[in-house]
């Protein structure tokens, strides 16, 4: 057992666990933050996306140990002050989602794509981020347009 400390949503957050406890585990079952989802446990559909340190990793693949130190982002972390971050509100907008399992792994890809580069054209976001998401769902044009008003929104500052 070992304290780890990381930063977690923007706050200081520290728990007491195996260190080679999944991340995954560690954010649904000891901090109740369920948005991230177990898919297939192999970190290749994205359902278990998180945002460590500005790059998207996989929760079901990332130790907590490894996160000490870190600044980890779910997607409870994403809206602000009751507003939801505009790549939230544009799949919300836009019906981005059908039956939503997978779409808080591809709200923060598309989040750290668009931090990380955004002025990336909306069609490269598809196609680099969501293409790690396999999702059988028929929404993936309205996902795109999810991303283009999401991209627009960015670039003008709104967060």
């Amino acid at each position: 057992m070992r304290t780890i400390s990381f930063t977690l949503n923007g706050r200081p957050t520290a728990v007491t666990t195996d260190e080679t406890r999944l991340l995954l585990w560690v954010l649904r079952d000891d901090l109740n933050l369920t948005g991230t989802k177990y898919g297939c446990g192999q970190a290749t559909c994205g359902s278990c996306a998180v945002v460590i340190d500005k790059a998207s990793a996989r929760a079901c693949a990332t130790r907590i140990g490894d996160v000490a130190g870190k600044s980890v982002t779910t997607i409870e972390g994403l809206a602000q002050n009751g507003r939801l971050h505009p790549v939230q509100q544009a799949f919300l907008d836009h019906a981005g989602y059908q039956c939503g399992f997978c779409t808080p792994g591809m709200i923060m890809d598309i989040y750290a794509s668009l931090e990380k580069n955004p002025s990336a054209a909306p069609e490269q976001v598809m196609r680099e981020e969501l293409e790690s998401h396999l999702c059988r769902c028929g929404a993936h044009p309205r996902i795109l347009d999810a991303v283009k008003s999401a991209s627009a929104a960015m670039k003008g500052g709104v967060r």
